[in-house]
């Protein structure tokens, strides 16, 4: 008998080890983080890439072979390239972002089991290295299947994280709509968000003075490498200080937990509660800003028959969404005075690298795309892009003023969205969830995926803006990665290498 008793007792600290990998990677890498999309977190995902494949080979090994002789020495060398790799993986991630509590907990954990694996596995490789050298096999029963799941599993992910961190590298940079306007010093809420990250990115890179209003001041210092000012209060600013505009981006995701009451309250709170600080500011300030650009969304517009085109001149509708965005407007109407310029965004399902796009693709990716309810509802969208150029535009136009819908000019139904993806992923779109399930599991929420509006850019329109992406499929080619590709001949990832093949 060539095994010990140890082996049985690292083989299980190993799935285990496999197990919070995989939700680490899932959680954190890919939902919480975005980390494929992540501008800056190309080294990182090289260094996942490589550790992903090592572990790739550690699963599929230990899961059906005995290492002896000079095998054990090669198996213990790539155990410690990899403990080296994690090493410098910490390194990092520590400069370039700040990790949620959930995802250092499970890497401390991760390091600890790890730990206590390789220390057991290492006595019985010290065990093998006495024995003449061969690869023997050994068998696990279900635990070495399990593990071989596992390795094929991990090394997919790091193909994946190696075709991201190439066309991050490669990644064509966007316009800076922010370049070339006069210098201004601006304070912006939602700083970290989805769009207020980008948003901070560009103005920084521009030469702009941004200050950045934030509950986490850490991780937005860590977001723009200290070169924007972050505060956590309003009252840390200087009664004097002079701010060109204010940006009002704040605001809870609405998708996520059901809407109970304490969840509305969260909602509410999250962006009524800051624009009426943000007013209040604006009232004693000394100086002025000379404009205020303020998110919204069409949700003010509530659930509409997809046949009725809403303008900005439409009324309002019922519901919470309409509630939520009417008494966040209210607030931001609050702030308006003599020689503050007021423009209101009220902004669709905002397409870009990360946001709610990814989590809509996930399960096209799998062949798992399709109807949601009658498919009729219709998705009014923008491309962050176009977001960011509305927004430098509204700083220095002085003819956006009021309420502008911040949507592309095409609008489209849900059952023509999975229709679009499935062609851009080449991948067949056949599954239909029905409305009834979907409305009792997420109850009033449902009405973000099951209800629509058909909102036109009305006053966009008439203002001549240029939209960058006016149609869908151009906005899904260049967020899912295929203008890049097309570019260097490298797939933007796994998920998407037949799309080349399909995609007109």
């Amino acid at each position: 008998m060539s095994e010990l008793p140890v082996l049985s007792w690292a083989v299980n600290l190993l799935l285990l080890q496999g197990l919070m990998g995989g939700f680490d990677t899932v959680w954190h890498h890919e939902l919480s983080e975005d980390l494929p999309h992540r501008p800056g977190a190309a080294l990182e995902l090289r260094i996942h890439a490589v550790r992903a494949l090592f572990y790739g080979v550690l699963f599929i090994g230990v899961g059906h072979l005995g290492f002896h002789g000079a095998w054990a020495y090669a198996l213990a060398t790539l155990v410690l390239v990899e403990v080296a790799l994690t090493l410098w993986d910490f390194v990092v991630e520590d400069r370039t972002r700040k990790l949620p509590a959930t995802e250092r907990v499970t890497h401390s954990v991760l390091a600890i089991n790890g730990g206590a694996l390789f220390g057991l596995y290492g006595w019985q490789l010290a065990y093998w290295a006495a024995l003449p050298t061969a690869l023997t096999l050994i068998d696990l029963g279900w635990r070495g299947w399990l593990l071989t799941l596992f390795g094929v599993g991990v090394s997919t992910s790091g193909l994946r994280d190696a075709f991201a961190a190439r066309r991050l590298a490669r990644e064509p940079v966007a316009p800076n709509p922010f370049a070339g306007q006069p210098f201004q010093h601006v304070l912006v809420s939602g700083g970290t968000g989805f769009i207020g990250q980008a948003l901070v990115a560009q103005m920084l890179e521009a030469g702009h003075a941004v200050t950045v209003l934030t509950r986490d001041p850490l991780r937005a210092a860590f977001s723009f490498g200290g070169r924007a000012r972050c505060i956590t209060r309003l009252d840390q600013l200087s009664a004097n200080e002079a701010f060109d505009a204010v940006i009002n981006l704040a605001g809870a995701p609405v998708v996520g937990p059901r809407w109970s009451a304490g969840r509305k309250q969260q909602l509410l709170g999250s962006r009524v509660d800051i624009t009426r600080a943000l007013a209040e500011w604006v009232a004693r300030t000394t100086y002025k800003p000379a404009v205020w650009v303020q998110a919204s969304a069409i949700g003010v517009y509530g659930v509409r028959d997809p046949q009725e085109a809403l303008r900005e001149d439409s009324a309002a509708g019922q519901g919470f969404m309409a509630e939520l965005c009417l008494r966040w407007e209210a607030e931001a109407s609050i702030a308006r005075q003599p020689g503050l310029r007021q423009v209101v965004l009220r902004l669709g399902l905002v397409f870009g690298p990360g946001g709610a796009l990814p989590p809509l693709l996930m399960p096209y990716h799998f062949g798992m795309g399709g109807k949601l309810g009658s498919g009729g509802q219709v998705m009014s969208w923008i491309h962050r892009d176009d977001v960011l150029a509305l927004i430098a535009t509204s700083l220095t136009d002085p003819c956006y003023e009021g309420v502008y819908n911040a949507v592309a000019p095409e609008t489209i139904s849900q059952a023509g969205f999975a229709s679009e993806v499935g062609q851009l992923l080449g991948r067949p779109v056949w599954l239909h969830l029905p409305a009834a399930p979907i409305r009792a599991l997420a109850g009033e929420m449902a009405e973000l995926f099951l209800d629509g509006q058909r909102v036109l850019p009305a006053r966009l329109t008439e203002a001549g803006f240029r939209f960058r992406f006016p149609q869908l499929r151009e906005a899904l080619r260049n967020v899912i990665g295929l203008e890049a590709s097309s570019q260097d001949g490298w797939s933007a990832a796994i998920p998407i290498a037949k799309a080349r093949n399909s995609a007109p």
